[in-house]
């Protein structure tokens, strides 16, 4: 019996904690992925990055056919070859088979820039309307479903950073 009731206090306690607690904080969730996937700005970006894409792939084939290009010519006339002409051919393969290596390098990093710089003014653009909800709606924190980070935190918001690091002993 004594059990029972320490249970049921136990519970008591909790649902009027948790009545204390949403009457000053409210906590919100969206998906930003969803939101992003319905927008009409991010089809032409998506359009744009696969002309870029397209671009940068057929820059790749052009280098690779020249590779194919030398390495056929290399493998069909190397018997007559001088050592200076077969040094010098090796060569030509080994430079383009470094130039497509640092090209394709080059093309990922500047695809992940090109896909920043469009995408950019989109997701700005969801976390400005995220921001007027989250203050409309007087919400302490907002909860991205798709990152699982806080996208909004209101001024109400409590911070406990301190506290974490008094009880770790940091300051």
């Amino acid at each position: 019996m004594k059990k029972l009731f320490r249970v049921l206090f136990l519970g008591v306690a909790l649902f009027v904690m948790s009545g204390v607690t949403n009457a000053q904080v409210k906590i919100a969730h969206v998906n930003t992925a969803e939101i992003l996937d319905v927008m009409p700005d991010k089809a032409k970006a998506e359009k744009d990055l696969e002309k870029y894409y397209n671009e940068l792939q057929a820059q790749l084939q052009t280098m690779a056919s020249e590779y194919q290009t030398k390495m056929q010519d290399y493998e069909a006339n190397q018997a007559t070859m001088s050592n200076l002409v077969k040094q010098s051919k090796e060569k030509e393969i080994i430079d383009i088979q470094n130039r497509i290596q640092q090209f394709q390098a080059n093309a990922e990093q500047e695809f992940e820039a090109k896909r920043a710089e469009l995408l950019s003014p989109i997701l700005e653009k969801i976390q400005t309307a995220i921001n007027n909800v989250g203050k409309e709606k007087g919400y302490s924190y907002i909860l991205d479903l798709a990152t699982g980070a806080a996208v909004y935190v209101g001024d109400d918001a409590i911070d406990v950073t301190k506290d974490v690091k008094a009880k770790l002993g940091i300051k």
